[in-house]
Formats: structure tokens, C-alpha cells, sequence
């Protein structure tokens, strides 16, 4: 794979719920906007190792941790065409792109969120990851 992923990217990813895959589901139901959140390149193996963070248009239950997306925001992602969303931030699918089943190589990217939100979304995602972060590993 020789593109690059970069913090704020917005991609159409099939992302696996924590509670999917907690009763035994594998693949995500659908398609849906992810927002890469984490981009490492991997010192031994070289590999680009990625934390993905859902996108939707369903309002967060309460004992959920999101950061609803501005319009301006939205617009910069590719995402205009969702009245109001949210990205998730109290859980995360992790995936290593030259070996996902799910990233295709010419894949588009939607659009990318601005440094200054991607910084909250950044720091949110971090204060719920110490408490209550789950991560789907999508190796498999």
C-alpha cells in the first residue's frame, strides 16, 4: 500500500462496534465514515498502524464519550450530507493498513477535519482511553 494516513482523515471504513464484536460479530454491518485518529509507522516492521474512530448520525447515549461535528467541520470531511453526527471517542477499531481486509490500496479519502477540531478529538479520545476505552482489533 503506498498511500499515506494522516490524523483527521475521514474514510469510508466497515467499522466493528464494540458491542458487535463482544457477542461474536466479525465484520462491521456497514460502511460508514471513520476518522483516523492515530497514524504510526511502525519502527520494526514498517507496517501504518491506525486507530479509527466511528462517525454517526445517531445521538450518543449518555454513558458514551463523542464529540458532536460542526457544520463547518462536517463540510471539511466530505460528511455535508449528514444533518448532525458525532465521532466516537470511548472506543476504536485498530487495524494495520498494508494487511487490512477492509482498506482498499486507491481507497478515497472523504475529506479531513481541520488540526484545531482533530486536536479536541485527539484529546478526548485520550481521556477515554485511560478510562474506558475499548479497542476492536481488526487483524483477524
Amino acid at each position: 500500500m503506498s498511500r499515506d494516513f494522516l490524523p483527521g482523515q475521514v474514510i469510508a471504513y466497515p467499522y466493528l462496534w464494540a458491542w458487535q464484536n463482544e457477542r461474536g460479530e466479525t465484520e462491521g454491518r456497514k460502511s460508514r465514515p471513520t476518522c483516523v485518529v492515530v497514524a504510526v509507522r511502525g519502527a520494526t516492521d514498517g507496517l501504518t498502524h491506525l486507530a479509527l474512530l466511528a462517525v454517526t448520525t445517531q445521538p450518543p447515549q449518555p454513558d458514551r464519550a463523542a464529540i458532536e461535528v460542526p457544520e463547518t467541520e462536517a463540510r471539511r470531511a466530505g460528511l455535508s450530507d449528514l444533518k448532525r453526527c458525532w465521532v466516537i471517542v470511548d472506543e476504536y477499531n485498530y487495524d494495520v493498513a498494508e494487511r487490512s481486509w477492509y482498506i482498499e490500496p486507491d481507497q478515497n479519502v472523504l475529506g479531513r477535519f481541520s488540526k484545531a477540531f482533530m486536536m479536541k478529538i485527539a484529546s478526548s479520545f485520550g481521556a477515554a482511553s485511560g478510562k474506558s476505552g475499548r479497542r476492536v482489533n481488526r487483524l483477524d
